[in-house]
């Protein structure tokens, strides 16, 4: 029955799934060594999670030497009951304690201070399985959930997630494609690739179930990942700075792929990563170029450079993907504040901002043209098909369910020194809430999200209300949620030293108390966007009305 059971829940329950996570796929990944952010914290960041954006803490637990731990399969959807993780589709060894971690979608960090963050690649297509009949049982998101429960430091967290993947075999989660983990703590970070293995992969064969590399970022590093495989040469000897699986060079070898007698270096991302597309150079365009401008010779794509750029393929770069580091050294110090800028970019002024399509400008009855106040990066369906506007992937999206940015700061206690900054449904619009690694409980207008039933006492529902209201007149709406928005922001930057000085003040007479106060104050601040979000879309609609 056994059999039976996991046999349906591929063959049936599984293809659902991936069309629904289709919409998950467009995850943009920035990191920040603490010798290249402007306040020596380490930073891991992720835009564009999974649809589970209910937010809540799974706390630590004892169990019986010998138990063995659930491997689920479901854990990203948003339609299961708030502590039903999915369906159990294998087992793994249970350790005897587990540590605190924040329980999303994508989980991304614990109450050491762990973090990382996802971003699904593309691969081969031979490497892909069939869910139907595969015996990989380990998503990318299991391994990310097992590896918070279990660990301290980014180097033992990616050593774990690479057994896990050879000894249980990689389950793609997110279209049948590979995956990128960036994984840090206060101190390094390390980037993880795995790839799948094809559908005939056996528990047994003493073959690893998956193929993956991952390698040490330098302090002094900041990098991008953008739906997109970034590791090049890979140094097997060099262990300080890289760990492999046993086929990451064979299974190439054997399938004709590299041929190690031949002139060529084994690059990585050469070997097994298909032809790059726009949707990802076009990110990694924009990073590399404003970070470290000084690189390389960047395509011109700023609207300076030609207005006309964008419709002339003739004119326009179309760059190898081998010009993109996996990392760079940024020619300036990159704070949490420029993380999030970067993560509500909708490439203005460049030829893929959106709101500068010629289909947008009116006549301004003076005999010029101006953009119309409906213009709006993020045009829908409907909206591209009329107005025949490019279908373009921005940083931010509309209705991306959440993203974060993970600080990790070495010089504080772990919950104090961790902050998890999260944001609902759409970073353009949305504000960042910081999460203290000590919070106990989160507020439940953050855990309290339906798709298919609209609630005022959600947090998500009354930042998804004021998104689509701004469709009313975009242009001068979003001016009014930046009004308030902004300014929560700037109040939460410019106390946060008296937080932590609060905080560390308590934790050395009393470590509860502590985490009392960090919680109080986690929730006060997520209570109050709730509240900010639910006036600012009854301000909307009587200032923009269709009536008026």
């Amino acid at each position: 029955m056994k059999k039976f059971f996991y046999t349906f829940l591929k063959a049936a329950v599984i293809p659902v799934l991936l069309l629904f996570s289709v919409n998950l796929y467009p995850c943009t990944i920035i990191a920040v060594g603490k010798k290249a952010s402007a306040d020596g914290s380490v930073i891991i960041s992720h835009t564009d999670c999974g649809a589970d954006c209910r937010i809540r803490v799974v706390h630590g637990q004892s169990f019986k030497k010998g138990e063995m731990a659930p491997v689920y399969w479901g854990i990203q959807d948003i339609h299961r009951p708030l502590n039903d993780f999915g369906d159990v589709i294998g087992t793994i060894p249970q350790v005897e304690e587990t540590f605190t971690y924040f329980h999303s979608a994508y989980s991304h960090m614990n109450e050491h201070q762990l973090a990382m963050a996802e971003s699904t690649t593309s691969q081969r297509e031979e490497l892909k399985v069939d869910m139907a009949v595969c015996k990989q049982i380990i998503t990318v998101e299991q391994a990310q959930v097992f590896a918070l429960q279990r660990y301290k430091t980014a180097r033992e967290a990616t050593a774990f997630i690479g057994h896990l993947m050879s000894k249980y075999g990689f389950l793609p989660s997110c279209v049948g494609e590979s995956e990128t983990l960036v994984i840090g703590d206060t101190k390094e970070i390390w980037i993880f690739e795995v790839l799948s293995v094809g559908s005939d992969w056996e528990p047994e064969s003493g073959k690893p179930g998956a193929i993956w590399v991952a390698q040490r970022v330098p302090e002094d590093h900041a990098l991008v990942v953008a739906n997109w495989s970034t590791i090049k040469e890979v140094d097997e000897k060099d262990t300080e700075n890289f760990m492999v699986s046993p086929n990451h060079k064979q299974h190439a070898i054997d399938m004709g792929w590299f041929d190690p007698k031949g002139s060529k270096p084994f690059i990585w991302q050469e070997v097994y990563a298909p032809i790059s597309r726009e949707w990802a150079t076009s990110r990694l365009w924009l990073f590399y170029s404003t970070y470290a401008p000084g690189y390389a010779d960047w395509p011109k794509r700023s609207l300076e450079d030609g207005h006309m750029m964008g419709y002339n393929q003739y004119i326009q770069y179309v760059e190898p993907l081998s010009i993109y580091p996996t990392s760079v050294k940024p020619e300036q110090k990159i704070s949490i504040q420029h993380v999030m800028a970067f993560q509500r970019s909708t490439f203005e002024g460049t030829i893929y901002d959106k709101t500068e399509d010629f289909d947008w400008y009116v006549p301004d009855g003076e005999g010029g043209m101006k953009k119309s106040p409906l213009a709006t990066p993020f045009p829908s369906k409907d909206m591209r098909e009329l107005l025949d506007i490019n279908n373009r992937r921005n940083v931010a999206r509309p209705q991306g369910f959440y993203g974060m940015i993970a600080q990790l700061r070495d010089w504080l206690p772990d919950p104090i020194g961790g902050i998890y900054w999260v944001f609902l449904d759409n970073a353009y619009t949305s504000p960042y809430v910081p999460i203290y690694a000590g919070t106990q409980e989160i507020a439940t207008c953050y855990k309290n999200f339906d798709p298919i039933t609209y609630s005022n006492q959600s947090a998500c529902w009354a930042i998804d209300f004021v998104d689509n209201l701004l469709y009313l007149k975009w242009q001068e709406a979003v001016k009014d949620v930046w009004a308030v928005r902004n300014p929560f922001e700037e109040r939460l930057f410019s106390e946060r030293d008296s937080i932590d000085s609060n905080a560390l003040a308590l934790y050395k007479k009393d470590p509860d108390k502590a985490l009392e106060y960090l919680t109080d104050y986690t929730q006060a601040n997520m209570e109050e966007i709730l509240g900010i979000y639910n006036k600012l879309h009854d301000r909307l609609i009587i200032k923009y009305s269709n009536s008026r």
